[in-house]
């Protein structure tokens, strides 16, 4: 039965595509399992050349968190930043997904999406939590003005 559900744990989450860590604290300790804490990663847009975004969330430790059973909290915060000169790889969408992660084994996940302010010349990026049944309105945002990047 273990086997199992490991084998669909593997299965069922998702590699991050371009995600890295760049750092996490811990924030309750568990004697069994890793501790609870907070993980910040950061990752481009697939679309957008020039932005990284980064996020902190909660993840939950304990032996459930280690086996990857856990659900992870809905909060998220985001911050991106315009790090090179920006250049589009084709047509935005609004509400584009740039970004998905699963927070528990099957129902819930993390999604940034990603809005273009044309009046404003401005890239606005979402981040919120979803579940199969019901949502959470827990949400942050950030925004990038599209602005020329200095020539060195």
């Amino acid at each position: 039965m273990l086997k199992r559900m490991f084998a669909v744990a593997a299965l069922l989450l998702p590699m991050l595509a371009g995600a890295e860590e760049i750092g996490q604290v811990s924030t309750v300790f568990k004697f069994v399992g890793p501790n609870d804490r907070i993980v910040v990663e950061a990752f481009d847009d697939p679309k957008v050349d020039g932005v990284t975004c980064y996020l902190s969330r909660a993840k939950t430790g304990g032996l459930k968190g280690g086996l990857g059973l856990a659900e992870d909290r809905a909060e998220a915060s985001i911050a991106c930043r315009q790090v090179g000169p920006i250049h589009f790889k084709g047509d935005l969408k609004d509400g584009e997904e740039v970004f998905k992660e699963r927070t528990s084994l099957v129902f819930k996940t993390m999604q940034v999406v990603r809005f273009l302010d044309k009046k404003r010349n401005t890239l606005v990026y979402l981040v919120y939590s979803d579940r199969l049944i019901e949502g959470s309105p827990q949400n942050a945002v950030t925004a990038i003005p599209i602005v020329p990047w200095a020539q060195q």
